[in-house]
């Protein structure tokens, strides 16, 4: 049987690192980059082809492979808990630099749209429920955003009084509530009805003004605004 080639017996071009450094970032595939992070392959394989392998198993989704557990990284052969680790470490710092470009960009609050797309990155994955107050100015545009609660698979318990106050704190003149669901169920519970009407009537009271609450999955979402529920 013809002997495996390592990566270190591959023409330089074809080496990560050192494709890396000859031709950017942006030359190389999903698996390369992530076989530089994880530095080396198996008895087997590569770290490209360990790499390529899974992301395969996930649909070469870059989204999929970051909803990865600890386990389910350890369970292919070549990869240990520091590999995993630094796998998910990779796609927690994607997830952050998404989230602070919208911050960067003082996003705009045109529609429930883009309460989802604002929220997505952060609450998509996630295996329990929590519950996030976007605070606005009175261009609607985002001041900021706070996780006022997180809770278990199916509720997490939110007090009015916090997001008043986060609101308060900020000058904020609108609101809008997000919590996921990470039953992959968008309609919202009737715990969630009684939540928006009373953070409703009470921002009102404040002269703050509920715009929505949004109601989120991987991929879908459910909203009182749209749903005239507001």
């Amino acid at each position: 049987m013809e002997k495996r080639l390592t990566i270190q017996q591959w023409a330089p071009d074809d080496r990560p690192r050192e494709k890396m450094m000859a031709h950017g970032a942006g030359a190389l595939s999903d698996a390369e980059l992530l076989a530089i992070l994880i530095g080396s392959g198996s008895s087997d394989e590569t770290a490209v082809e360990l790499m390529r392998r899974v992301l395969a198993s996930c649909r070469n989704d870059l989204g999929d492979l970051g909803k990865m557990g600890l386990e389910e990284l350890c369970a292919f052969k070549g990869i240990g808990p520091a590999k995993a680790v630094t796998i998910l470490a990779a796609s927690e710092l994607g997830k952050r630099r998404a989230a602070a470009e919208h911050v960067r960009e003082r996003v705009c609050v045109a529609s429930s749209r883009d309460i989802y797309a604002y929220f997505h990155n952060k609450l998509c994955d996630l295996p329990v429920e929590e519950c996030w107050v976007m605070m606005l100015n009175h261009g609607l545009k985002v001041v900021d955003s706070v996780r006022i609660s997180a809770g278990g698979l199916t509720g997490t318990v939110v007090d009015v009084r916090l997001v008043l106050r986060e609101a308060l704190l900020r000058r904020a003149s609108a609101i809008a509530l997000c919590h996921n669901h990470p039953s992959g169920n968008v309609r919202p519970s009737a715990d969630d009805d009684r939540l928006t009407e009373r953070l409703a009537r009470a921002a009102s009271c404040m002269d703050i003004r509920l715009i929505d609450h949004v109601v989120l999955t991987d991929g879908a979402y459910y909203s009182y605004a749209d749903e005239g529920k507001l």
